[in-house]
This record gives C-alpha cells, structure tokens and sequence, in this order.
C-alpha cells in the first residue's frame, strides 16, 4: 500500500491477534502505517497494545454486527485474526466490506495450506466456504491467504506425538519428512511486511516458514539443547489416515500428524513454495525464529510441564 496505509485488525486480543498488533507497532514496519484500528465488541483502552516507545496512532472502535461498514469506514486493509469459534462473525465482517472503501483484506487463515487436503474437515472446510464467498462478493479487492505451517510455541507437544517429557516422539509416516514452522511473532510481522505493499503486487496466496525441520531433526535439536536422547518411532501413515478421516472433526491436532508425514506442510521451493523473501528478503527486516531458539529457551524440552492428555 501507498505510505500512510489505514489498518483494521479484528479478533486482536486473540492467541495470533496480539502478535498481529505487535508487529504492525515494530520498527521499521510501524513507519508504513497511519493508524492502526482495534475492532472491539465491547469497547476498550488502545493504550493497552502500546509499548512505551510507540508513536503509532492506534485506536479502538466498537462495533455492532448490525453496522460493521461503520467500524470499517476510511480502512484501506482489514487483517482478521479470529479464531476457529467464529465464523458466524466472520461471515458477517465480510459482507459489509462491499460497502466499504477496504482495498486488501487477509482472511483467518494464518495455518496449513488445506487447499491441497483431499478429505473433509469442518474447520478447514468453513475457511474455504470463506474465500469462496469473498470472491463472489468482494471480486475486485484483494484477498490474500496467508499460509504459516504449524505455530512455532505451539507445536513441539504430546497433542502431536512428541512426548518432551519422556523424550519420546512418535512420527505419523517417515520421521525424515521436512515440516515447517513459524512462531506467533513472525506470522505477525510477515501479515505487516504485506501490508506495505501495493495491492497489485500482493499475492492471492502466500507461504512462510520461519524454520523447516523433520521430526528426527527436531529430535536432535532438543536433544541437544538439554533434552538428551529423545526416542523416535514411526507407524504407518496410510492406517492413521485411514482411521483419523473416518470420521467428521473440527480438532486438527490428528489431521495434522498425518499431514507433517505427508509432506503437506513443507513449505519449501520444492513442497508447497516459499515466499519468505516477499515478505523478509534476506532477513533484512527480522530474524526468523527458529527449531534451535524454541529449543535453547525450553532447554529442549517444549510443554515439559503440560498435563497430557489435559483432565
């Protein structure tokens, strides 16, 4: 976008939507923007997203469903971060922006890229009823679609076989395949650096991963790191798939182990793509975070401590 971009940002209180906000006040990216709009339900202090060094105008505006093109007015980007509990909303945002002068908006996505899936998934399969619905509605903005991998703080866990504090670790398929993973703050820093950009030269589809490891090299890593030996065992991809899409589901966590073996989280030149540099050419704005920082913070052992599987 020109310099002086005017940015909305819904659900920024949330897991992601606070790393959003985060990123959009950082220097340098914080010189790109005008002002940054909190779209609150109940109202709120903006001065809570800002640091003691922040110049940035950010304000907050409380909406009503009934009159989200008002909350919207004079946003040139609209960036939604709510989560998987409310697509009834986010359905809602969407139909107001026809009647709104929004130029580029970046859907809830911020995962995998489950255009590639070849089964059924009620989270994943709402998102794509989403876009679908904003090209029939908004055919002449910008939509793009910002696919991350696995969140880097959220991943090394029992939910997905990897028993940090047993140091055992269980691959769904081949424990070489490559994954890739980018942390909370990246994802919102990757969401600004595209929001600098003209609309025209924003992509309909973006990936990014801040690190691209196999489960036995994360293994090794935090192994190193203070882990010690972690055990590694693989079972058959083919029978968990088989079983795990038997049925319906909106937990992820199982799909997400069949899709690490699969290769569908790869997001390299040779697997899905890579648009790194887009967004961060040669880590000229940032430093991407990686397997080996999530692992000398943790000293190998991620959710350690997390009671598993929860009471």
């Amino acid at each position: 976008m020109t310099s002086g971009s005017v940015v909305a940002i819904a659900g920024a209180t949330g897991h992601l939507g606070k790393h959003v906000v985060s990123a959009f006040l950082s220097s340098p990216l914080k010189n790109d923007f005008s002002e940054i709009i909190i779209l609150s339900r109940h109202g709120g202090n903006s001065k809570e997203f800002l640091s003691p060094v922040t110049n940035v105008k950010v304000t907050t505006r409380t909406y009503t469903e009934e009159h989200l093109h008002e909350a919207l007015e004079g946003v040139d980007i609209l960036v939604n971060t709510i989560g998987a509990s409310g697509h009834a909303f986010k359905e809602k945002l969407l139909r107001a922006l026809p009647n709104t002068n929004v130029q580029v908006y970046l859907p809830s996505e911020f995962g995998v890229d489950h255009y590639v899936h070849d089964f059924p998934h009620l989270e994943w399969d709402q998102k794509k009823r989403h876009v679908e619905l904003a090209r029939e509605l908004i055919p002449h903005k910008k939509v793009c679609r910002v696919f991350c991998g696995l969140f880097l703080e959220d991943s090394i866990g029992p939910w997905f076989g990897l028993d940090t504090k047993h140091s055992r670790y269980e691959s769904v398929g081949s424990a070489k395949t490559p994954i890739s993973f980018t942390s909370l703050g990246d994802v919102g820093k990757t969401v600004a650096s595209l929001c600098t950009l003209a609309p025209n030269l924003i992509p309909d589809r973006v990936h990014v991963a801040g690190d691209t490891r196999s489960i036995s090299e994360v293994a090794d890593i935090m192994g190193a790191a203070g882990a010690g030996k972690v055990d590694v065992e693989e079972i058959d991809l083919n029978k968990y798939k088989q079983e795990t899409t038997a049925k319906l589901s909106k937990d992820p966590a199982a799909f997400l182990r069949f899709l690490m073996g699969e290769g569908n989280i790869r997001h390299t030149p040779d697997g899905l793509g890579n648009d790194n540099d887009l967004v961060n050419r040669d880590e000229q704005l940032w430093k991407w975070e990686t397997l080996a920082d999530l692992a000398k913070s943790t000293h190998g052992q991620p959710w350690k401590d997390f009671d598993w599987p929860p009471l």
